[in-house]
């Protein structure tokens, strides 16, 4: 079964060393664990999922700014880079943006495996978008970080009760 790493919102924004304050994980070692499942992945299609915002009065107030070719959305510094595969998104589900499930689809993955930020949203919601397009899901905990607990416990259990497979 052909498997694809996707590594989520692991950007300067949200863990890079000027992150937005808004963003509380213990930077360097979630850096250091998903590279680590980076390079276990070198066989397999590596994407990088950006989360960036479109420019628009109401975004100028969120606690936090992620624009297209800015510095806050580009990817972390000292994230092992292995590929060219980027996708944007502007919803916390990776999937809503068609390209993704094009690119996956031209490599005949069968499974996806999701790390990154965070566990109570764009992860666990890419992983339910990923469950509802077909492919079976791989929640790698070990590369996640998470402010978001309880909401992280909820689509935790959701993406369990849709057959995702924890490790």
């Amino acid at each position: 079964m052909k498997k694809a790493l996707l590594v989520i919102d692991m950007q300067n924004v949200c863990v890079g060393e000027k992150h937005a304050a808004y963003f509380k994980y213990n930077n360097r070692e979630l850096i250091r664990k998903v590279n680590k499942i980076i390079d276990a992945n070198e066989k397999n299609l590596v994407v990088y999922i950006q989360n960036v915002m479109k420019r628009n009065f109401v975004n100028k107030f969120m606690p936090f700014q992620s624009y297209v070719g800015t510095e806050e959305a580009e990817l972390a510094e000292g994230l092992h880079v292995v590929s060219d595969h980027r996708c944007i998104k502007y919803k916390s589900d990776a999937f809503t943006n068609p390209e993704l499930d094009a690119l996956l689809k031209k490599h005949e993955i069968e499974c996806v495996e999701v790390i990154g930020v965070d566990g109570g949203a764009c992860v666990s919601r890419t992983a339910l978008g990923a469950i509802d397009a077909g492919y079976k899901v791989i929640v790698n905990e070990t590369g996640i970080g998470t402010m978001f607990c309880k909401k992280r416990d909820k689509y935790f259990e959701k993406l369990r009760q849709a057959g995702a497979e924890f490790i």
